[in-house]
C-alpha cells in the first residue's frame, strides 16, 4: 500500500475533494442537515474558515483556510467524516476489510488535497467548486444548486463564476477579497450555505 505524504502548512488555504465510497449515492444531499450539523461541530472543535464549498450528492468540494498556527486538516476531515458516519445507519454492503477495521464504509478512505499557491490558483479552485454541479449535470447554472456557499458570496457582492471550457486558460478569475486571518474564537456562523 502506498505511503502518502501530505503537505501541511500552518495557516494555508487548501482545496479538498471528499467522496462517499458509493459514487452513485445521494447521502450527502439527502442528509444535508446532518452534514451541516457535523460541519458546525467540527468548526467548534477545530476552527477554520470555509472559503467556498459545494456539496454534491456523493462529493464535497471545498476551500478551507486554517488558523495561522495550525496545519492539522486531517483531524478536521476525520472528525467531519466520523460524526457523519456515526449518525448514519450501517450500510448493508460493507466489505470484510471494512468490518475488520471497524469502518462503516460510507466514505472513501482517502481524499484529495491541494495547497493553494496564489490568488490565481485560489480563483481556479473556487470556480471549480462552484461550477461542479453544472459539470455534474445537476443544474444549468451554479446559482441554481442549493448546497453551495456561492449564495453567501453573491449576497456579499462577489461575482459568480462564468461558464468554463476545458482548454488551458478557460477558468475565470472572479473578484475575491484576499483571505483574512481567522480570529481565535471563530464559531460556526454560516456553514454550507
Amino acid at each position: 500500500m502506498p505511503n502518502y505524504i501530505r503537505r501541511r502548512d500552518p495557516g494555508a488555504t487548501y482545496f479538498f475533494t471528499i467522496r462517499l465510497a458509493a459514487r452513485g449515492d445521494d447521502l450527502l444531499t439527502r442528509r444535508i442537515a446532518l452534514l451541516r450539523q457535523c460541519m458546525r461541530a467540527t468548526l467548534q472543535r477545530f476552527p477554520f474558515r470555509i472559503d467556498a464549498i459545494t456539496v454534491l450528492p456523493a462529493t464535497i468540494h471545498t476551500l478551507w483556510t486554517l488558523p495561522p498556527d495550525d496545519a492539522n486538516y486531517p483531524a478536521r476531515i476525520a472528525m467531519l467524516k466520523s460524526r457523519f458516519s456515526r449518525a448514519c445507519p450501517m450500510p448493508p454492503d460493507r466489505t470484510p476489510a471494512q468490518i475488520r477495521r471497524g469502518e462503516k464504509g460510507i466514505w472513501q478512505r482517502r481524499y484529495w488535497e491541494h495547497v493553494i499557491r496564489d490568488a490565481q490558483d485560489y480563483e481556479r479552485h473556487r470556480a471549480l467548486i462552484y461550477l461542479s454541479p453544472v459539470h455534474a449535470g445537476l443544474c444549468p447554472r451554479p446559482q441554481d444548486w442549493p448546497h453551495t456557499s456561492l449564495h453567501r458570496d453573491l449576497r456579499a457582492g462577489l461575482s459568480h463564476p462564468a461558464p468554463v471550457g476545458h482548454g488551458a486558460g478557460d477558468l475565470p478569475l472572479t473578484r475575491h477579497a484576499a483571505p483574512k486571518p481567522i480570529p481565535p474564537d471563530t464559531q460556526a456562523a454560516e456553514t454550507l450555505h
